[in-house]
């Protein structure tokens, strides 16, 4: 008994001094914490809200779902002693990173503080970054990345560009393990538009973000060029122009809600199958309207589109890269529950045809869909490949080859119907039976042939007198889907009305093909 009271005695102003330890740790802590809450100061968040922009933790807040966000490193600060920057240092450095829930699905993201050092990049911010992009490859989960930064932390020169080399090297390995996503809400300029660039996809705000490799002050000295910020790297230049866009938003806060729509179509991983969510449009739902939609005419248009929400559940499409090479549409849709990539070309632009920008935004598209286990869904009347100089010097052998290569090696399930034109090269490419589609139906209004009837009469019977008469034969044998069922390269000829009926059951079947292609290191893509 005296043992213990002496020990109390000879401990208790141990405890004390203990006590007060940990008190004035929790003080620090909490102070700490409330300076990373507060970014670069009020100063700073009133200046970015008055460019109608929210803050980093405000984004976070608007894309997670309520009381997910589990941040990481909040405490962690740059290192370097050059230029002075030992005197100015904030907790979290310029970039908040965690992970999150959107929609009950895992996440981690980061998202770039413009109120800290201008969301410029240090080394610690690097290695903030490339910690949550190992964990999400780690689980399996996708990773976004909300861009606000002016680029590299000049003060730490090298360390810098080499924190931007740790982040494409890991942008680049997780290419086609996880979905990526790029949300640009401020500037992005010099290297740093290169993660969101490897990216699947990058989204932009209208009118307060840019992208950019040298800004408009460069590009004067240089070339003499006179440009605006908006005109260089707006999301105009990148939605429809440059194609480095998927699409833009109004504000900040619809693109979030935006990003939170996409990820519902997006499995988690390459491992996972293409999500299926509880359906309530009929999978044997007949679409009488589709029946007379194509036009009498070969030569008038029609909206692609519109058979496309009418063959999807309740009409959703989330459709990728709206503005750029709009003779081809692509985005994702559900049918019967079960996420589908949709390809169709666009009779509305340029008779559908397809051409450079067109190849790539499908090819880019299609082997996104592959990676992620994801069916496509092919809707076909293409008239053939653009002809004309500028085509041709511009590359579309090379081009259009991408979207050929890109159909050709997919493994996922493909299904094709084609609407009404399938001529020459282009019928092959959009996803024929000689490039593995599982099952390919064509309308009653299917023309598919070597060319159009003007075309092959005037080469087949040159010379002859009466090449209006030659032409109505050519029509007759050619300008149906039958020759082409005969030899078995369209697995049916079907009623418009019956084609959501007929997907619905395909897919369900087909989600557990298996199909592989030969051992390689990976293929030569005509890049």
């Amino acid at each position: 008994m005296a043992l213990s009271r002496l020990s109390l005695r000879s401990v208790g102003p141990l405890l004390l001094s203990r006590s007060a330890v940990t008190s004035a740790v929790m003080e620090r802590l909490q102070a700490k914490r409330a300076e990373a809450l507060l970014g670069g100061g009020q100063r700073r968040i009133d200046a970015q809200h008055k460019k109608g922009k929210l803050t980093a933790r405000e984004r976070v807040e608007v894309l997670l779902d309520e009381g997910s966000f589990v941040e990481w490193d909040q405490l962690v600060e740059h290192d370097c002693t050059d230029w002075g920057m030992e005197k100015t240092r904030h907790p979290g450095d310029g970039v908040v990173t965690g992970t999150g829930t959107v929609n009950g699905k895992q996440v981690f993201l980061f998202s770039q503080d413009f109120t800290v050092f201008g969301g410029s990049l240090s080394a610690m911010y690097a290695k903030k970054i490339c910690k949550i992009m190992d964990h999400a490859e780690m689980v399996g989960a996708p990773l976004l990345g909300l861009n606000d930064s002016g680029g590299a932390r000049i003060q730490e020169g090298v360390a810098s560009l080499g924190g931007y080399g740790d982040i494409f090297l890991r942008n680049v390995l997780l290419s086609g393990v996880i979905p990526q996503i790029s949300l640009i809400m401020g500037p992005c300029a010099g290297g740093a538009v290169y993660s969101p660039a490897i990216t699947d996809f990058t989204f932009m705000v209208k009118g307060t973000s840019h992208m950019f490799i040298t800004g408009p002050d460069v590009i004067k000295q240089v070339t003499n060029e006179e440009v605006t910020q908006e005109e260089l790297g707006g999301w105009g230049a990148h939605c429809s122009t440059s194609g480095c866009a998927a699409g833009a938003a109004e504000n900040d806060v619809h693109l979030l809600l935006q990003t939170r729509r996409l990820l519902s179509f997006l499995p988690s991983n390459n491992k996972e199958k293409s999500p299926i969510q509880k359906c309530s449009d009929p999978a044997d739902r007949l679409v009488p309207a589709l029946d007379n939609i194509i036009p009498n005419s070969a030569t008038l248009p029609y909206d692609m589109k519109h058979i496309i929400k009418f063959l999807v559940d309740e009409g959703d499409f989330f459709e990728i890269q709206e503005h750029y090479a709009k003779n081809i549409v692509v985005g994702f849709a559900r049918v019967n529950g079960e996420t589908v990539g949709i390809v169709g070309n666009q009779p509305l632009v340029a008779a559908g045809c397809l051409d450079i920008n067109a190849s790539i935004k499908g090819a880019r598209f299609v082997r996104f869909c592959d990676s992620f286990n994801i069916p496509l869904v092919i809707l076909e009347d293409v008239p053939g490949f653009l002809p004309g100089t500028q085509q041709e010097y511009g590359g579309i052998i090379k081009h259009g080859a991408k979207l050929l290569y890109a159909l050709a090696e997919a493994t996922v399930p493909k299904i094709t119907i084609i609407t009404r034109k399938a001529y020459g090269g282009a019928y092959v490419v959009m996803n024929s039976k000689h490039i593995r589609a599982d099952v390919n139906y064509a309308w009653p209004s299917a023309e598919i042939a070597v060319m159009g009837s003007k075309g092959a009469v005037s080469i087949i019977c040159r010379g002859d007198p009466d090449l209006e008469e030659r032409e109505k034969e050519y029509v007759e044998v050619f300008a149906n889907p039958f020759p082409t069922a005969k030899k078995g390269f369209v697995d049916d000829v079907i009623m418009p009305s019956d084609t959501r009926k007929r997907l619905c059951n395909d897919l369900k079947w087909l989600r557990n093909k298996v199909q592989k292609n030969p051992t390689k290191k990976h293929g030569n893509i005509p890049l």
